[in-house]
């Protein structure tokens, strides 16, 4: 069996965002049961429901993991320490997805999965040395090729992963500082994940950050027994809009939920669920008319907490 517990569902800031005076985060903030709060995006996934694998590490990772008992230590008698944590997979190296590693820093082994542009990230910034390279093996994650993950003693953990790149960007504090466009980027900057246990019902796909559904990326999603698919906003000018920003969803590597919708309508999946939800997204709310088109369309939003069983 596949396990997977949405450990954040959040975008970047999470919700709410601290510096968020929205309407959407004050209802939050005043306990509103339709604004249910949400740390940034990560997943926890396992085969046994004993060695976990982290898919990315939010800068909110500490307080995931103490709210997550299946993440708790469970030492042996004779251990101080010890994390059922064995390895993270990273889906590209913008801040919401690598900042928690340095939260695993306290000398706990782990293995450390991204593809080529993800671990040059982590190569080329020196404070990453502070998640001991002798400690946690940084291991290429080959795209288009099924991989069985292990744990740094090389030990399988019964997960299959496929990486695939998709449309998307170079991460922000690698654009250019005079603001201007960085382009599509798409040799693997951002992936996504395809999951599968030997005897899971179906596979999982995570894909928290897309820019746009392409012919190759909707066949790629066809038969999957669950997807969780990047849904910061509804609108691709909801930023602008909300006075939140001067960007638009596609300038920022995100596909609007108006967009994925309808392009992914029709195809074969077995759930299909939005996570990476911005705080300006009214989808967040529980009683907006935008989630009421969502789940009309077949769509849940992710929440944190949620368990997923393939």
């Amino acid at each position: 069996m596949l396990r997977v517990i949405v450990l954040g569902a959040a975008a970047g800031g999470g919700f709410p965002q601290w510096n968020s005076a929205g309407p959407a985060c004050r209802r939050a903030r005043a306990g509103d049961p339709a604004a249910k709060p949400r740390t940034q995006t990560g997943l926890a996934a396992s085969a046994d429901g004993r060695r976990w694998v982290l898919l990315n590490a939010s800068p909110d990772l500490r307080a995931q993991i103490e709210a997550t008992p299946a993440l708790h230590p469970a030492p042996a008698a004779d251990e101080l320490r010890h994390s059922p944590i064995a390895a993270v997979v990273l889906t590209g190296a913008e801040v919401d997805n690598i900042a928690g590693l340095l939260t695993l820093r306290e000398r706990h082994a782990f293995a450390l999965y991204g593809a080529a542009p993800a671990l040059g990230v982590l190569a080329a910034n020196p404070i990453f040395r502070a998640v001991d390279p002798d400690l946690v093996p940084r291991r290429a994650l080959p795209l288009d090729q099924p991989l069985t993950l292990a744990d740094t003693a090389a030990v399988p953990l019964g997960l299959t992963v496929e990486a695939f790149a998709v449309p998307g960007k170079v991460p922000l504090f690698e654009e250019a500082g005079d603001g201007s466009d960085p382009g599509r980027a798409e040799e693997g900057e951002t992936i996504g994940l395809r999951i599968t246990t030997a005897d899971a019902s179906g596979a999982l796909l995570f894909m928290p950050g897309c820019a746009a559904v392409t012919p190759t990326l909707r066949t790629r999603l066809a038969g999957a027994g669950c997807l969780l698919f990047d849904g910061t906003l509804w609108r691709d000018d909801e930023m602008i809009l909300a006075g939140a920003g001067p960007k638009t969803g596609a300038r920022m590597g995100h596909a609007s939920m108006q967009d994925s919708i309808t392009a992914l309508a029709g195809l074969l999946i077995g759930r299909r669920i939005f996570i990476h939800i911005n705080n300006t997204n009214p989808a967040l709310l529980e009683d907006s008319p935008e989630r009421a088109v969502l789940r009309a369309a077949g769509w849940e939003v992710a929440e944190d907490g949620m368990e997923i069983r393939l």
